[in-house]
């Protein structure tokens, strides 16, 4: 019954906080973030296509809060240890002058199943395989609201709401500084 997909909102929390610099300090680099993280286990085979759906789901995510963004295919040296392939979303943040990362889709093939020992038979008859494993941070939401902020406020400090997260808001089109 592959590929078998799930998606959790976490509070994360980061050990090295407070070691980082001058400009990523507020909701930048916090001790405690929130995520949305998604995750599939799929046959070998189909697992760089799942990754490619797990890229696009982000991406749409970022691409419906009218965001710009731009996706990065890691290199060996920037890999987890158990991923063989990664791609970051990150996003523009003007007052920052730079792109910071707000979702990672990585690839881990069969190390954690391996760890893990999950497996799978095709068919009745087949043999145990250790299954793909995926898992992507789709949204890290404090550096999507310093995007949501950055790119959407006006210069009396009114935010307009996006146009994706209105139904969430009641319909509420602009976010008054004053309230």
């Amino acid at each position: 019954n592959l590929p078998l997909r799930y998606t959790a909102y976490t509070a994360c929390f980061r050990r090295e906080a407070g070691t980082y610099g001058t400009e990523e300090r507020g909701l930048v680099r916090n001790h405690q973030f929130n995520k949305v993280e998604l995750f599939s286990l799929v046959a070998p085979d189909k697992s760089y296509e799942e990754l490619e759906l797990l890229r696009s789901c982000a991406e749409d995510s970022v691409e419906n809060l009218g965001l710009h963004y731009q996706t990065t295919n890691l290199v060996s040296g920037d890999l987890g240890q158990a991923a063989a392939k990664t791609y970051d979303i990150e996003v523009w943040l003007p007052g920052q002058n730079r792109y910071y990362e707000v979702s990672s889709c990585s690839n881990c093939e069969a190390y954690q199943a391996r760890r893990g020992n999950i497996r799978f038979r095709r068919g009745k008859e087949g043999k145990p395989e250790f299954l793909h494993t995926l898992n992507g941070s789709a949204l890290a939401t404090s550096r999507l609201m310093i995007g949501i902020l950055e790119c959407y406020q006006d210069q009396d400090g009114n935010v307009m709401v996006p146009e994706a997260l209105r139904p969430y808001l009641g319909g509420q089109e602009i976010i008054s500084a004053r309230s």
